[in-house]
């Protein structure tokens, strides 16, 4: 038996041995994206009592953070109605995207036949698709390179100091570690020093969140010790994540790096953000940085971003960076 979807690229649900079969189109960016979590949420809404839902992948040789959005929400949404979502005759530059983002240890996963023998990914850059051009300018990440090594050379000579200030003001780590998602959805150890008391995390319910949307932020937050002001006031808490950087899990200019917590909290176009490499400097830190309040402001940041993007743009946002850290009243809260 076979239906058709009217005005999708997703034309044909298949229906075979009573579990459907949704064939993906060739490339999956936001629009598909899109397409794609409305059809899957029409299936789950079907009278029938699915057991198993799949999903072919045949056709599909790109996709984008978006792509990789809808696959989270719908796995999501499948899982919570006891659906297994099997992933049929998914191609290397596919698997390489589920191997780096860890969802290739969620999903139950059939490779095409010509992958390889033994279903491994290939993790090569060659293989993972390029969702902005500055993710594969090798350019770029010279500059992350040197830019991370002067970096990580001024911390090492204001390590001391910093350390001392963290430890006389209160008791904890001097180094704080927490979980980001970066490109394509792929989380990571961020590091940054110290600015919060140490149950910080558990705290953050309790305090009221003044931003809209899926960001978090409070002008007067009592987890921040009195050091920790200072630190974020003179960005000085951030020199840590320049080992971020040379290790490429960041770049120098990008998009701001999000919890793994507002993520879950994206739709399907919010995740166009994901499609670059998270930076210690981008749009959001010369255009206001804690006077942005507004999750959508964070996303026409972010898309501004990516959409004027070269190297000279770059190293305009790293001197307006610099610039912008004299003045009064431009650090974090």
């Amino acid at each position: 038996m076979t239906s058709k979807i009217p005005e999708t690229q997703f034309s044909l649900v298949h229906l075979f041995e009573e579990y459907p079969v949704l064939v993906l189109p060739e490339r999956l960016t936001v629009l598909e994206a899109v397409q794609f979590k409305e059809i899957f949420q029409e299936l789950l809404q079907q009278n029938q009592q699915y057991k198993k839902i799949t999903l072919d992948f045949g056709a599909t040789t790109f996709i984008d953070s978006s792509g990789v959005g809808a696959l989270v929400h719908n796995f999501k949404a499948a899982q919570a109605q006891g659906i297994e979502l099997l992933l049929d005759r998914v191609n290397p530059p596919i698997m390489g995207v589920l191997a780096i983002t860890g969802l290739d240890k969620l999903l139950a996963i059939q490779p095409a036949q010509s992958f390889s023998e033994e279903g491994k990914p290939n993790n090569a850059d060659s293989d993972l698709p390029e969702t902005h051009p500055s993710v594969k300018s090798w350019l770029k990440r010279l500059i992350d390179i040197a830019g991370a090594i002067v970096g990580l050379g001024i911390t090492a000579v204001l390590f001391l100091p910093i350390a001392l200030a963290i430890k006389v003001n209160s008791n904890g780590p001097i180094l704080f570690s927490q979980t980001r998602c970066g490109w394509l959805g792929r989380e990571f150890k961020i590091l940054k020093f110290r600015s919060m008391c140490v149950d910080a995390e558990a705290l953050k319910n309790t305090i009221p969140n003044q931003a809209d949307g899926a960001i978090f932020k409070n002008t007067n937050d009592p987890r921040i010790t009195a050091v920790g002001r200072f630190l974020r006031k003179t960005s000085l808490d951030e020199l840590p994540q320049f080992w971020n950087v040379l290790k490429g899990e960041m770049s120098l200019v990008g998009t701001r790096p999000p919890t793994k917590d507002e993520v879950d909290r994206y739709d399907v176009p919010q995740w166009r953000r994901l499609n670059v490499k998270p930076g210690m400097t981008g749009e959001w830190q010369v255009n206001g940085r804690s006077q942005v309040r507004s999750f959508e402001d964070v996303i026409k940041l972010d898309l501004r971003y990516q959409e004027n993007w070269s190297l000279g743009y770059d190293l305009q946002l790293i001197v307006k960076t610099i610039l912008v850290l004299f003045r009064k009243n431009s650090g974090a809260y």
